[in-house]
C-alpha cells in the first residue's frame, strides 16, 4: 500500500466518520435509540481505521533509506 492509497483510505474513513456522527446526533435528537449504538460503533471503527492508516502512512513517509 503506497502513500496515495493511505491518503485515499484516510479521506474515505474521515468522510464515513463525519456522516456517522451526524446520523448519531440525528438519531439522538429524533429519539431513535436503536440506531445510536450502531452509528456510534461505525464512527469509532472508522476513526480507528483512520488512525492506523495514518501510522502506516507516517512509517512510509519517514522511513530511513
Amino acid at each position: 500500500m503506497g502513500k496515495r492509497a493511505c491518503w485515499a483510505i484516510i479521506f474515505i474513513a474521515l468522510v464515513v466518520n463525519v456522516v456517522m456522527l451526524q446520523w448519531t446526533l440525528n438519531a439522538y435528537v429524533g429519539r431513535d435509540p436503536e440506531y445510536i449504538l450502531v452509528y456510534t460503533a461505525v464512527a469509532v471503527a472508522s476513526a480507528i481505521i483512520t488512525f492506523i492508516t495514518y501510522l502506516r502512512w507516517r512509517k512510509l513517509e519517514y522511513k530511513n533509506g
